[in-house]
Order: structure tokens, then C-alpha cells, then sequence
């Protein structure tokens, strides 16, 4: 699949370099003002992963799996920014699987009821072999290349790239509404010194 997409995209207050004097100023003179633009950017960042979201759905309308939870999004601790992704999650995370319990599984001595196998077609929707969703959408973000098994031609998804398009204007959007509600705060701050 290789790095020819960007699965990543990211905002920071460093982007804001004309009042980085301030914004640093506010920080160490009061500790929850840390706290408060730390809100600022989940906010901003949380609005730009649901409208990404957004746009999952659209594309893949029909996706039992439901990929577009793949879509990620986090607060730095460090640096005050944050990002929304498509990358596999950490490996601390636990493996997605959904499994339905069958009627049996709670009482074996009940009689009656759910005692059908369910199809293997059952068992590949309803439980999840991957390590996470985000693959899925790596591949409508990406595409594939033709592929041709012995038993016949497999076909190739073609890149939508749409991660790309949705996330930049997104996240421009979320930089702007970053902004301004910075430029805001600072001036509500400075006010009251």
C-alpha cells in the first residue's frame, strides 16, 4: 500500500506564532489556563473527527464493519494540538471482535430455542478478524492494485483519496475556530490583568 497517502493530520497552537508570546505568557501566569486550551483543542479536534466521520459514511454506505469508527482523534499531552487519523491503533489496545451470544451459550440446559449453527458468512460480518477498522479505510483512501489469484481476477479498488480531502478542510476549519476562540480567551484574559 505503501506511504502515498497522508493518514494524518494535525493542528497545534505553534501554528498561532503571532501570539505565541502571549499564549506562553498566559500559561505560566495561570496554570488553568493550560487546562482551558487544552478544552479548546478537543473541542475543535472532536468537531473535525465527527464531520470526517461524516464523510466515512457517506463513502462506504454499506459497510457492515462499520469502518468509519476507525476515524481517531487525540489531544497531545506535551504540546497543546492534537490530530485525527486512519493508522492502526497502539498494540496495547485489545483486538476488535464482536461476537454475538447465541441463547445456548447462557443455559445449555435449555430446551428449544436458538440451537442452528450460525453460516460462515454470519460469523465473517458479525466478528472482526482484523487487529482494527482502519484498515478498510486505508484501502478506499489508497486503493489497490489489480490482483489475480488461480481462481480468477480479484480486481482492484480504486483510490478515493478521500481522507486527504475531507481531513485538510477539516482540520483548516478546526485551525480557524482554534483561532479565534484563542484570540478570544486572550483577550478576556489580558482584560482581567
Amino acid at each position: 500500500m505503501g506511504e502515498k497517502y497522508m493518514a494524518k493530520d494535525y493542528i497545534t497552537t505553534y501554528g498561532l506564532a503571532a501570539r505565541a508570546r502571549e499564549i506562553e505568557q498566559m500559561i505560566t501566569t495561570s496554570p488553568a489556563m493550560r487546562k482551558e486550551l487544552v478544552k479548546i483543542i478537543r473541542q475543535c479536534i472532536s468537531k473535525a473527527r465527527k464531520n470526517i466521520v461524516k464523510d466515512a459514511r457517506d463513502i462506504l454506505d454499506n459497510d457492515p464493519r462499520n469502518a468509519y469508527k476507525a476515524v481517531r482523534s487525540s489531544v497531545y499531552k506535551q504540546i497543546l494540538g492534537g490530530q485525527v487519523n486512519i493508522l492502526s491503533p497502539s498494540r496495547r489496545g485489545n483486538a476488535t471482535s464482536y461476537i454475538r451470544r447465541r441463547k445456548l451459550d447462557d443455559n445449555p440446559t435449555q430446551r428449544g430455542g436458538n440451537r442452528r449453527k450460525r453460516s460462515e458468512r454470519t460469523m465473517q460480518v458479525d466478528s472482526y478478524e482484523g487487529k482494527d477498522r482502519g484498515f478498510i479505510l486505508r484501502f478506499v483512501n489508497a486503493g489497490t492494485v489489480k490482483r489475480e489469484t488461480r481462481y480468477g481476477n480479484r480486481g482492484a479498488i480504486s483510490a478515493r483519496n478521500w481522507f486527504d480531502i475531507s481531513s485538510t478542510f477539516q482540520i483548516d476549519q478546526a485551525a480557524k475556530e482554534l483561532a479565534d476562540m484563542v484570540e478570544t480567551l486572550l483577550s478576556s484574559e489580558f482584560k482581567m490583568m
